[in-house]
């Protein structure tokens, strides 16, 4: 590198995102993550002594994950290589490794290879890392927002340690807005801003966990306040709330998120808390999410988790359904909306769910157990010879519409698949199946 293209580079770094300059560059620097790189642990003992294996940093966005890696690259005396998976392919990850070959040959000197988002490689691109990954030739740091156990390689995964990362908490983003504030190096210290405790608090909270929101946040605010006659720039609440209007929520629709979210909205419906259940809701909306697929989740739910306790469920789900498709958004939330309080207010039963795989359990041990001679169909020419329907009882016939009679086969008789719950209009339906028939479900 050349001195202009050293005086460029310089330039850019200044250039940069506060988030980008205001990034830790030691341990000691380090926010948060204290599980994972804290005093005394596996990761953070393997950094400082120089030990590190292969491993896989998977944490939503803004927790420290690239900061991680680059003071891995300060600390280390291996050689530090970093790809981007969207920017780089195959034939890059041939020139590190060849590289990487020669230096260990040469020079005995190891290479740490830092892959930024992994998960946006195919499986046969990962698959080129591998060789290199088992015989040492590289120590590999994955970075990656999606679960690796989805998204990356079985093998790679195999050989490497996963460390989970979770969102920053609001205190550690707090500490790095003050920091940002103070630093006359890297931060905003130079243009003299003061900024107001809630509005700080605000940022902090608004980031969802995300530090790079919040610093990049702070300095749109700084960058477009203009000083007072003192010549501070003044960072009240209301200008805080102005520089974060809308924040992108955290939502992959074929990724982790959109599992964990799904299952939060289905399971505070079956918890009957409706807050839960609409705020979930509301965060799939507003991140793009099918509202054809939530429609089927509801009508799944409505069967699965309601049931008998109350039959409309489904009616109002399937209602849901059928006019989400005529209506679409933004009005359709109404309707979604709707369908999701009615199931979260419901009583619950899960009676149908288990009655049924309770069946289907029986089924699949195979007896095919044959159906009895007076149940059969007797309906055709010949039918009758067969002894097909007869000893048949007709409960119309009868007072009551019913009639003692076996249903089951032999085999079977005596077997409970279906045990109901005491909530809601099942009880009322048991109730009176049990006076009209004089039976007591199994």
């Amino acid at each position: 590198m050349n001195l202009f293209e050293q005086a460029a580079q310089e330039e850019l770094k200044k250039q940069a995102p506060l988030a980008v300059r205001m990034r830790p560059r030691t341990l000691e620097e380090f926010v948060g993550q204290e599980k994972v790189v804290g005093p005394g642990t596996l990761l953070r003992r393997a950094i400082e002594n120089d030990t590190l294996s292969s491993l896989i940093l998977w944490g939503p966005p803004g927790s420290g994950k690239t900061t991680l890696a680059y003071i891995i690259a300060n600390m280390t005396k291996a050689h530090f290589e970093a790809l981007h998976a969207v920017l780089d392919g195959i034939t890059d990850i041939r020139r590190v490794v060849e590289k990487a070959k020669e230096r260990r040959i040469y020079l005995r000197q190891k290479t740490v290879v830092f892959v930024d988002e992994i998960h946006r490689w195919a499986k046969n691109i990962q698959d080129a890392l591998l060789p290199c990954v088992e015989e040492g030739v590289i120590t590999l740091i994955g970075a990656t927002i999606e679960n690796p156990m989805f998204t990356v390689n079985p093998a790679l995964r195999s050989r490497s340690q996963i460390f989970r990362l979770d969102p920053l908490r609001e205190e550690d983003i707090l500490k790095l807005l003050r920091r940002a504030l103070e630093d006359k190096e890297r931060g905003l210290a130079d243009l003299n801003v003061e900024a107001e405790e809630e509005a700080l608090k605000h940022l902090a909270r608004v980031a969802g966990g995300d530090a790079r929101i919040a610093l990049n946040a702070l300095e749109f605010a700084a960058l477009t306040t203009p000083p007072s006659p003192d010549g501070k720039r003044y960072i009240s609440l209301a200008v805080a709330e102005e520089a974060v209007q809308t924040r992108p929520i955290l939502y992959d629709r074929d990724g982790d998120q959109h599992y964990d979210i799904v299952s939060a909205w289905i399971k505070s419906i079956r918890g009957s808390d409706p807050d839960a259940a609409i705020y979930w809701l509301a965060r799939m909306i507003y991140a793009g999410e099918d509202p054809l697929f939530l429609a089927r989740r509801l009508m799944i739910h409505a069967a699965e988790d309601i049931g008998l306790a109350d039959p409309q469920a489904l009616v109002v789900a399937t209602a849901a359904a059928q006019a989400i498709e005529r209506v679409g958004l933004p009005e359709g939330r109404l309707i979604l909306a709707e369908a999701t309080l009615y199931l979260a207010l419901a009583p619950k039963s899960n009676s149908v769910y288990k009655a049924i795989d309770s069946a289907l359990e029986e089924v699949q041990k195979g007896e095919n157990a044959s159906v009895p001679l007076h149940l059969r169909d007797a309906s055709y020419p010949g039918a009758k010879a067969l002894g097909h329907g007869k000893g048949y009882k007709y409960p119309h016939n009868f007072p009551g519409g019913w009639v003692e009679q076996r249903y089951l086969p032999p085999s079977l008789e005596g077997k409970g698949f279906y045990h109901p719950s005491p909530y809601g209009k099942e009880r009322d339906l048991v109730r009176a199946w049990q006076e009209r028939c004089g039976k007591k479900p199994s």
